[in-house]
């Protein structure tokens, strides 16, 4: 069911962004083809490193840029953008604009999806001198920007993707050594020695499960290793005790109490050395990545204390229990 639930997120996102791609599209929001006049003032007098880059700064008066994008595209009364531009001898040439924290929203936008990431291009078609030697008139042709919010989320992706991958292997030492000390515990009779404190509790807890069934068992040895952070073994051992519980179940595929009571105690995972957790806040580069023990324990705790209580209680409302007979508690057979 989750997996549906995740291709269903997965597909509205990709229907949305595709959505208001094609409104962007069709209102032409980045004004693709379309010519851009500003102000360009050079590091360097005209005639001077002609064919080669140099730096430069475009300045765009608030009124003009919100005339050609749209109103409040901009806050400030005029925009000053770091730029790179190179000229040629017949009059145009090419502009690289570089976003900042400075930088207008829609460039920042365009920039994302342009085909240099973070840098804007445009082709300077024509431009004029101004009044000194390094300021010219010049009008701009952007480079077109299409499927802007699609890119979005394939770059998302990809980015998670290679997150996931790198804290992956990240996990691989710590919890290796994690598992190792966990194993040599396990040898020692760690666990055993766990499960025999746990065992009057169980007797509170699963008052339906006789004392010597081998569901007990399993049940101890699932919460102890969940306990101890080993929950790779301890995930066959919940399988297994949900085996020998539905051995005691009257009703096939329907979940006793028990069931109930101990898949709580599984899902909320008291938990008093969460390895796991450790481990990803070590590969995540966290400078004390233990610091979270005393909080999981009094999570875990109180999680656990209101997973047995809320079973308990609803087990108690007559629309959750059942005849052996399958039919509710008060109604007619």
């Amino acid at each position: 069911m989750l997996n549906y639930i995740w291709i269903s997120l997965i597909v509205f996102g990709v229907v949305v962004a595709i959505t208001v791609d094609l409104n962007d599209q069709s209102s032409n929001k980045y004004r693709n083809g379309m010519e851009f006049q500003a102000e360009i003032q050079l590091q360097k007098p005209f005639g001077v490193g002609v064919n080669t880059s140099q730096d430069a700064t475009l300045m765009v008066s608030r009124a003009h840029f919100e005339q050609f994008y749209g109103p409040k595209t901009v806050q400030h009364d005029t925009i000053l953008q770091p730029a790179s531009v190179t000229l040629t001898k017949d009059g145009s040439g090419t502009i690289l604009l570089s976003a900042d924290d400075h930088t207008p929203s829609i460039w920042k936008e365009m920039s994302r999806a342009a085909v240099t990431k973070d840098k804007l291009s445009g082709k300077i078609l024509s431009f004029t001198r101004g009044g000194d030697d390094r300021t010219m008139e010049a009008i701009i042709v952007f480079e077109p920007i299409t499927f802007v919010r699609i890119k979005q989320v394939t770059q998302a992706a990809l980015d998670y993707a290679t997150m996931a991958v790198n804290i992956a292997l990240g996990l691989i030492g710590i919890m290796a050594l994690w598992l190792g000390i966990m194993r040599i515990a396990d040898e020692a009779g760690a666990i055993k020695l766990l499960a025999r404190v746990l065992r009057p509790f169980m007797k509170f807890l699963f008052p339906d499960v006789p004392s010597d069934h081998p569901a007990v068992g399993s049940m101890i040895m699932n919460i102890s290793a969940n306990m101890l952070g080993l929950s790779n073994a301890a995930t066959p051992l919940g399988l297994k005790a949900m085996e020998e519980l539905d051995k005691l179940n009257p009703r096939k595929g329907v979940a006793t109490n028990a069931m109930c009571t101990f898949l709580a105690i599984n899902t909320a995972g008291l938990t008093l050395i969460p390895a796991t957790a450790i481990a990803v806040r070590a590969a995540a580069g966290s400078s004390n990545p233990t610091v979270i023990v005393g909080a999981t324990i009094i999570g875990g705790l109180c999680s656990t204390t209101v997973g047995i209580l809320a079973a308990k209680l609803l087990q108690r409302l007559p629309v959750f229990r059942k005849q052996l007979d399958g039919t509710e508690e008060g109604a007619k057979p």
